[in-house]
């Protein structure tokens, strides 16, 4: 194409099989450039500008490159390196590409070779290009400046040539970009360079059109980094819904495919993918396809076949079917034989029919039987359909039995019943089911008619019934047959129902209630049945007239009854579940438990799985990577890289997410590690707790994706912030995050590593809580200092209760102990907990039952509170819904938040230290001063304001403040605060308590 060129690049690997033979492996990756430019294949005059302040060197001359052809050139030798020399190119098209490869092939002599000032000789030269809509160069425009002119490069030699020397040209390969004009000019500078400039090439790379899993892509340009390509599905090919997204894949910038195409291509009915997906091929002769996908195509079902190629289903063979309800990839199949051995029972004018069942069953299961019955009036005289009359026990058609009874015949009447074997195919024979025909006489009937059926009494659901027993002088009755039908449903011998009585009274029963029965009856007597007598109509109960029924009443006042008894239980059981919460919460808590195993959902840990990935599974929802946009990395965890991104699920509106990358290279410990937060994630809904969006694990790198909480950490926030928000704004964040350990409480979930780093804040200053579960991974080896070493694990000291650093104890109490120090992390704006003292003094003054005194301007309820947490036995301290209660109570009362420690009454427990803000002279420098009060970043402002001594402080004031930068109304408190404590040591230093 063009001047393009087909690129291989190879790599062979030889590898032993389990075999003696060897198997070789040969990758090639094919990518495609366009040249837009190459002197050496010019054959005239290539006739650039050259331009120099001084006499011009540039000079074109002949010459022969590698391969003995004749090229054109262009060399400079320079005596005087002060000045520069220029040499342009002709205009060069850029086409589609929006950035250009240029391959230069040079020599360079080198400088201690020649006879020239050392410091004027130069062993490099420089490269620029111009980009213009028009082919507008001329001698003096563009300037011959590096503005307009963009460089490029400092082009250096590898390989330099000296006197006897070997001779070896050097290959330089630049790349330009981004281009967006209609073409571009190279420019080449030498400043005091010897050199020959023996060829230029410039080109673009692109990818080749492609085909692979069953999707074409077009030749593409990469644009940038990476190119989205959309491309079509391949002939006989298609995707599965007129909504499904079309082929992408994506070009990367050295012309090279990148990843596998998202694509929902499969091949169409009657055709299946060969040559590893490149094509779809046309079922042969004998095989079909029934539905468009992946699979292959298969032989033609039993007794179907088809001569043509790509079919999508087969055709029966003569003599077989498919039934409507059967799907075209099942056999074909043909009608049942005729039933075998018909065998007659006759009583008088009733028959019973048996048979056997057929030699061949026609391939299917869906065997039924159908009777026909026909009258004839002699036995070689014409026949006709039986009438109404006669009726089938259990029915005429669709028997699933071999029995059946017919009764109504006439007497002495001949009859020819057939039996046919029927299935769902018969119907579709041309030449019709296949039966069994009998021949029958009926015996001589007696006319014993009976008559005047009434009713004794009736129920809801039974008729009691009697009549008269009618005369009968020449044989004595042995039983009555009665036939009941609802009348509703219509006298069809299906809804009809048939009972033997040996008295002329009978019972009827499992009857509908308010339904109207007709009943007929008729006596069998040693010659057989007579005819039925007229239907005479019955009614159940209630009827019209009935207003009520007793066991209605009854049923009421039963279910009443019931109901207050489950009223009474029930408050009996909170009232004693209630009073043993308050003798001991430990069993209020199991109890909880107990109720969470009843029914309420309960944390399930991860590592519990005998495999974690089932848990992964269960919990937490895969994503589609072609979902997720990554568009900058905004931090560093544990396992890898945390970004912001794009997550675009299908059908949902577009939202920026949190990305935690797991780092290459990674084991399958830590690749489970990784994954059980998202397991654990995955389990909770809450406000208050950070929302898992899913994962990717099928694609590399392994991905968590989490809701985007746009202020970050909360301890981070909050010093950023500092003094910018209201108690009750703070109390707000606090009550926040309360809820969300009241619900991880409830869930019998424990955080063990609560604390203001790990709450996360949105732009709507909601707080939710985050890191699940990473604690307790962390290695021996981990450079966190926030986490120390006790007893075998790793644990933050400062947030953590003494029971668990004593003795591992986590619970949900231990939790409150670190809620209380979140807490005053927040009210103090992000200060560390204990300052600057080792973790060994924490442990040693929190035995000693130190307590941290309350922050600045802290309102005296939330410092009690604090202390509550901090109760050295955990059975004391409150829950964590007894919290949100008592900050729900602040918050509706504002008034309680003005009351600070220095108003209110001292807290319950003894503070053994109340740190005064560091004073400047307690500090070296103005450096250290603010390093020690957290405003490190204004040391810049007051050391060019000339606070050079922490000396001439004494005097600042607020309006300083403002004119050295420092704006907020936090950072000016605390550091005039500071200052105060300054002119009080300067009046009396017995004041100061340290």
């Amino acid at each position: 194409q063009r001047e393009g060129l087909w690129v291989f690049v190879c790599f062979s690997s030889i590898s032993a099989l389990s075999n003696p033979h060897l198997a070789c492996f040969i990758c090639c990756v094919l990518f495609l450039t366009e040249v837009l430019m190459n002197t050496k294949t010019e054959t005239s005059d290539l006739k650039w500008t050259i331009y120099s302040r001084t006499k011009p060197e540039w000079e074109e001359v002949s010459g022969l490159d590698e391969e003995n052809n004749s090229v054109r050139t262009y060399q400079i030798c320079q005596t005087d390196g002060s000045s520069s020399h220029w040499l342009r190119s002709k205009l060069i098209e850029r086409r589609d590409a929006s950035q250009v490869y240029v391959e230069l092939r040079f020599t360079m002599i080198e400088c201690s070779s020649r006879n020239t000032h050392h410091r004027s000789c130069k062993e490099t030269f420089n490269l620029f290009y111009y980009q213009s809509d028009a082919d507008d160069a001329t001698a003096t425009h563009p300037a011959w400046m590096e503005n307009p002119y963009v460089k490029v490069d400092t082009v250096a030699a590898d390989f330099l040539l000296r006197k006897g020397g070997e001779k070896k040209f050097n290959v330089k390969t630049l790349r330009l970009g981004p281009l967006t004009k209609r073409g571009f000019y190279l420019a080449f500078q030498a400043q005091g360079a010897c050199m020959a400039l023996l060829s230029v090439r410039v080109f673009f790379k692109k990818c080749p059109a492609l085909t692979r899993s069953l999707s074409t892509f077009p030749e593409t340009v990469p644009r940038s980094l990476v190119q989205e390509a959309v491309g079509r599905c391949v002939e006989n090919a298609a995707q599965p819904g007129p909504r499904s997204r079309p082929p992408k894949m994506f070009c990367g910038e050295d012309g090279q495919w990148v990843e596998q195409p998202s694509t929902t291509c499969t091949c169409l009915p009657g055709y299946e993918a060969s040559q590893g997906e490149l094509e779809c091929k046309a079922c042969p002769a004998g095989h079909f396809k029934l539905d468009s996908g992946s699979g292959p195509c298969s032989p033609c079902p039993e007794s179907s076949h088809t001569g043509e190629t790509g079919t999508a289903s087969c055709v029966c063979r003569p003599g077989f079917y498919r039934a409507p309800t059967d799907s075209l990839d099942t056999p074909c199949t043909r009608p049942p034989s005729a039933p075998r051995d018909l065998f007659p029972q006759i009583n008088a004018t009733s028959l019973t029919l048996e048979w056997s069942e057929p030699l061949y069953s026609g391939g299917r299961s869906d065997l039924t039987y159908s009777v026909e019955c026909r009258v004839c009036v002699s036995p070689s005289g014409p026949c006709s359909q039986c009438g109404e009359g006669v009726s089938y026990r259990p029915a005429q058609r669709a028997l699933q039995g071999r029995r059946v009874s017919v009764w109504g015949l006439r007497p002495h009447t001949s009859y020819t019943f057939t039996v046919l074997a029927l299935n769902e195919v018969s119907q579709l024979s041309t030449q019709g089911p296949a039966g069994e025909s009998i021949n029958i006489t009926t015996g001589r009937n007696v006319p014993v008619l009976v008559s005047g059926i009434r009713k004794s009494t009736a129920t809801e659901s039974s008729l009691t019934l009697h009549w008269a027993v009618p005369a009968q002088p020449h044989y004595s009755i042995l039983q009555y047959q009665l036939r009941y039908c609802e009348k509703e449903r219509g006298t069809e011998e299906h809804w009809c129902r048939y009972k033997e009585s040996e008295s002329n009274q009978v019972v009827l029963s499992d009857l509908r209630r308010a339904t109207q029965y007709e009943v007929q009856v008729r006596a069998r007597t040693s010659a057989g049945y007579s005819s039925f007598s007229p239907a005479t109509s019955f009614r159940t109960l209630p009827d019209e007239d009935d207003s009520s029924s007793p066991l209605l009443v009854t049923g009421v006042l039963i279910a009443m009854g019931m109901l207050l008894l489950i009223t009474v239980i029930g408050i009996a059981i909170y009232c004693i579940r209630k009073q043993n919460r308050l003798k001991d919460p430990e069993l209020s808590d199991k109890n909880a438990q107990y109720l969470m195993g009843q029914g309420i959902k309960v944390y399930i840990d991860p590592f519990t799985y005998e495999d974690p990935n089932e848990a992964v599974r269960e919990f937490a929802k895969e994503i589609d990577v072609s979902c997720v946009k990554i568009e900058e990395v905004i931090g560093a965890g544990e396992f890898g890289e945390v970004c912001r991104g794009r997550l675009r699920i299908p059908g949902k509106k577009e939202n920026y997410v949190a990305i935690k990358t797991l780092k290459g290279g990674y084991t399958d410990k830590q690749r489970r590690d990784f994954l059980s937060e998202a397991s654990i994630m995955g389990q909770f809904q809450h406000p208050n707790i950070i929302h898992l969006e899913g994962i990717i694990t099928a694609s590399c790198p392994v991905m968590i994706i989490t809701e985007f909480m746009e202020n970050g950490a909360l301890d981070s926030f909050l010093r950023l912030n500092d003094g910018q928000f209201t108690p009750i704004q703070l109390v707000g964040m606090l009550r926040g995050i309360a809820s969300g350990m009241k619900y991880l409480s409830e869930m019998s979930y424990v955080h063990r590593d609560l604390a203001a780093r790990n709450i996360l804040v949105n732009s709507n200053l909601v707080c939710k809580v985050s890191d699940f579960g990473l604690s307790r991974f962390l290695q021996e080896n981990s450079s966190d200092p926030t986490y120390t070493s006790s007893l075998g694990g790793k644990i933050p000291i400062r947030w953590t209760a003494p029971e668990a650093i004593a003795f591992r104890k986590f619970t949900s109490a231990s939790d409150v102990w670190s809620y209380g120090i979140v807490m005053w992390e927040v009210m103090s704006f992000g200060e560390r907990p204990y300052w600057d003292m080792s973790n060994q003094d924490v442990i040693n003054a929190i035995e000693q039952d130190y307590r941290l005194p309350p922050p600045p301007e802290c309102p005296t309820h939330l410092h009690q509170l604090m202390l509550d947490c901090w109760q050295k036995e955990r059975t004391a301290r409150p829950r964590f819904a007894n919290i949100v209660s008592a900050l729900d109570k602040l918050i509706r009362n504002p008034a309680s938040l003005k009351i600070t420690a220095q108003d209110g009454a001292g807290p319950s427990h003894p503070l053994l230290d109340q740190r005064s803000p560091p004073t400047p002279s307690s500090c070296s420098s103005m450096g250290e001063w603010l390093r020690a009060i957290k405003m490190e970043r204004y040391e810049q402002s007051f050391l060019q304001a000339g606070y050079t001594s922490t000396q001439l402080l004494a005097h600042l004031n607020t309006e300083d403040l403002l004119r050295l930068g420092v704006t907020l109304a936090g950072h000016q408190k605390k550091i005039m605060s500071s200052i105060q404590a300054l002119r009080i040591q300067n009046k009396s230093p017995s004041n100061i308590l340290y």
